[in-house]
């Protein structure tokens, strides 16, 4: 009997072959995809900062300068910027100061629930505003609407007073309820707040757009 041709597509040991090969390519990949992830959200450190290194994720102390958001046109949208040193709550925070601060200011967003109303790095929900660059809406800037009702001169001490009364300050027709926010819980979420803002997350979320200087120029609220 003559052999027969048979087809590669109907060829046992030839799927085999190529299963063993896309399953060792595909765990290498994933392995290198794995080191470089964590390399790129591993937070950066009080050095960094001091030495004009930018890190997707800043160290704590980042909320001792100036944080701004700029149009990339190389990445096609917006960045967070680090600039000159700034007080926050009039002092500047040491390296283990902030580290606590920003701890408080994680855990009192879960105790709190913010995720229920808010959006936070892409989790939560879409009933309040996000959160994310939340530290970089115009209306809590100098000549924004929230520092003039609260009465208060930086953008922390503006925040704090509002998580803290809400109820004093209506902003919305969905408005936040008094969640028993403490002077101290406060701080520490507002730190948690402009840390998060410093988090290069590639433009997220789209629809914030507006940096100050447009919000200036243009009028119109960034959320």
């Amino acid at each position: 009997m003559a052999n027969e041709n048979v087809s590669v597509w109907t060829s046992i040991p030839f799927w085999r072959r190529s299963a063993a090969w896309v399953t060792g390519f595909a765990t290498i990949l994933l392995i290198w995809l794995t080191f470089d992830t964590i390399g790129q959200i591993s937070m950066g450190t009080d050095a960094d900062l001091k030495n004009g290194v930018t890190k997707r994720v800043p160290a704590p102390t980042v909320i001792n300068y100036k944080i701004g958001y700029e149009m990339s046109k190389k990445r096609g949208h917006e960045v967070p910027t680090i600039g000159e040193k700034q007080p926050f709550f009039g002092k500047e925070w040491s390296p283990k100061e902030a580290a606590n601060l920003l701890h408080l200011g994680k855990l009192t967003s879960q105790a709190k629930n913010c995720m229920d109303c808010h959006t936070l790095l892409g989790n939560g929900a879409y009933y309040a505003p996000d959160l994310t660059k939340a530290w970089l809406d115009p209306a809590w800037q100098d000549g924004g609407p929230m520092q003039g009702m609260t009465g208060k001169n930086t953008v922390e001490e503006a925040m704090a007073e509002f998580l803290q009364h809400p109820s004093k300050y209506p902003t919305h027709a969905r408005m936040m309820p008094n969640l028993g926010i403490t002077a101290d819980e406060a701080k520490g979420l507002v730190a948690f707040l402009k840390h998060m803002s410093s988090i290069d997350t590639n433009g997220f979320p789209r629809n914030f757009s507006k940096t100050v200087d447009q919000f200036k120029a243009g009028g119109t609220n960034a959320h």
